[in-house]
């Protein structure tokens, strides 16, 4: 099993291509994202280089020139770690590592270092440690030298397994006793899911650190742990929440990101049965971030791929109150006004508008339009639950002056 480790900080450098699928504004904008990765794993970043290629090296990724760049560096800055945006294969990783002489961590092992360090319940510790060893199975012959030597000698030739085929087999094995712990706790989460009656469920999804949290806390009067970094939250939280005089439960999911490790995706799609089986979802958004359009669409992706993106859902832009647009002066000709440049009245008049009252903005933090956020969700439960239980309509009636 994993254990919780404290991660001192360590000097990092950022490795990001472009290409055809991402230009430069595209790679700056991942590497933001991996910057904040990589804080919160516990690491500095000091430099970030960025390379320009059509078709990527496929023994190093990047090119040699760029390579001996890199090498100076880390080198001259005793660099603990190189950190690529992309994900390696392999043999890239073992020859990069053969060059730099550091420790080479891709976006896929960075990401499943962090849920490492987040996993605080058997369960959450579980499907991490299951999605660690599904990377870490192809990657074996890169981690030991003593791996690629055969067992040899008097009284041991033979049809005998080699070290690297032993430790396949031992990574196999537990990968396959893994799998049955969490059948077996995906059983008993199931039966206490069954355990909650009838009641209305209602899931928070989002990308992460977009203040699902904060909203869970301010909502169910709870303590759920939130803080401003990526993937706070890995353990799914429920909460029975009483709006007016009708009872719900609320469930907070983990956060959702872009080029989420399909590992991660796997081992997670058990936890994310919460959203499965929700009635309504509560899709979070952080509107002050410059790219919450593309993380809208990473979060439906992920839905789509956990065949939930048909369920009916509440659009919740949060943090309103950190919201700051472009301004264009009078005078300049010039400037293309672009959504950098939009008000958040300006965005309630684009697509939004399509969206229409199940769209919200809001802050959490700030507590600000949360009475429009409660009548809001008040109305969908309540459609909901005199649906499936006509007979005691009479028992919600439509009115909300207490909370």
């Amino acid at each position: 099993m994993l254990e919780k480790k404290t991660i001192e900080h360590e000097k990092a450098v950022l490795i990001g291509i472009i290409n055809r699928e991402q230009n430069e504004n595209k790679v700056t904008e991942y590497l933001d994202e991996l910057e904040f990765l990589t804080f919160t794993a516990g690491g500095e970043v000091l430099k970030r280089f960025v390379q320009r290629m059509d078709v990527p090296n496929p023994k190093t990724l990047i090119g040699s020139g760029k390579m001996e760049e890199v090498e100076a560096f880390v080198r001259d800055n005793e660099i603990g770690s190189v950190i690529f945006d992309d994900e390696l294969t392999p043999a890239q990783q073992r020859n990069i590592e053969k060059i730099l002489r550091c420790k080479i961590v891709d976006r896929t092992s960075l990401i499943l270092d962090i849920f490492a360090q987040r996993a605080q319940t058997s369960y959450a510790r579980t499907q991490v440690e299951l999605a660690q060893y599904e990377y870490l199975l192809p990657r074996l012959t890169g981690l030991w030298t003593h791996l690629e030597r055969q067992r040899g000698g008097i009284g041991m030739r033979g049809p005998y397994e080699t070290e690297i085929e032993t430790d396949r087999r031992i990574v196999r094995d537990r990968i396959s006793l893994l799998k049955k712990k969490l059948l077996k706790i995906d059983r008993q989460m199931e039966t206490q899911r069954g355990n909650r009656g009838a009641l209305v469920r209602v899931a928070l999804v989002g990308y992460t650190n977009v203040g699902k949290s904060t909203l869970m806390n301010v909502i169910s009067k709870s303590e759920v742990f939130a803080e401003n970094k990526l993937f706070a939250t890995l353990d799914t939280t429920v909460r029975k929440v009483v709006i007016g005089n009708l009872p719900f439960l609320l469930s907070d999911t983990v956060g959702f990101i872009r080029k989420l490790p399909t590992q991660l995706v796997e081992s997670f799609k058990s936890t994310l049965d919460e959203v499965r089986e929700a009635d309504l979802l509560l899709h979070v958004v952080d509107i002050s971030h410059p790219q919450f359009e593309e993380h809208i669409e990473s979060v439906n992706k992920i839905l789509g791929e956990i065949d939930s993106a048909d369920k009916n859902t509440i659009m919740v832009f949060n943090k309103i109150d950190k919201y700051e647009h472009a301004e264009i002066d009078d005078d300049d000709l010039t400037t293309e006004r672009t959504g950098r440049h939009f008000t958040i009245a300006d965005w309630k008049q684009t697509w939004m508008q399509r969206v229409g009252d199940k769209a919200l903005f809001i802050s959490a933090l700030n507590k600000e339009n949360l009475d429009e956020f409660r009548k809001r969700v008040y109305d969908e439960v309540r459609d909901i639950h005199v649906t499936r239980f006509p007979y005691n309509n009479f028992l919600y009636p439509e009115n909300l002056d207490e909370y």
